[in-house]
């Protein structure tokens, strides 16, 4: 697989690993599917902030899986922290995907100056938190019932990992 930046022209794969989260897993707390005008703004929002989205291709140049971060919350104080997404596609699960799309998007936090990447993950999802801790992500919170899916309550774990960067931080 190569990792490289995605376009707009992987909108329609990001679109359909999105909306197989949503409509069969609690890695998205939502119900709806999303739509390529949604993706769009998805897309430029990520643009205009200059927040990576990264894709793991196949041979063929499939879209196998992709991550990004976003911002955390939208005070100043919170500039150096970032919340991010890893996705991988279910027919390439379990193939290592998600560590290198992660260990990418560490590499880029730091190039961007980043301190602080967090990430929400379902209870539930044990994969992903095996993921997290196999490349140094930290429990850091828990929100029981944060969310309601399928029938039931689900709980939201955060995931952090503090980064070496900036080497001189100024407040906003």
């Amino acid at each position: 697989m190569k990792i490289a930046d995605c376009t707009l022209q992987q909108a329609p794969e990001i679109l359909a690993i999105f909306n197989h989260e949503i409509a069969h897993t609690t890695a998205i707390y939502d119900s709806k599917p999303r739509n390529l005008d949604w993706m769009e703004a998805w897309f430029e929002a990520k643009r205009k902030g200059n927040y990576p989205i990264i894709g793991a291709f196949t041979e063929s140049g499939s879209l196998a899986g992709f991550a990004t971060f976003g911002p955390f919350r939208s005070w100043p104080g919170y500039k150096y922290s970032v919340e991010h997404s890893v996705y991988v596609d279910k027919e390439y699960r379990g193939k290592g995907l998600g560590k290198g799309l992660l260990q990418t998007l560490l590499q880029k936090a730091r190039q961007q100056d980043y301190h602080m990447i967090i990430g929400g993950i379902d209870s539930s999802n044990t994969p992903s938190i095996r993921l997290h801790c196999s490349v140094g992500f930290v429990h850091c919170a828990s929100i029981k019932q944060a969310g309601f899916k399928f029938g039931h309550w689900l709980d939201l774990e955060f995931y952090q990992l503090i980064l070496d960067t900036p080497s001189d931080p100024k407040e906003a």
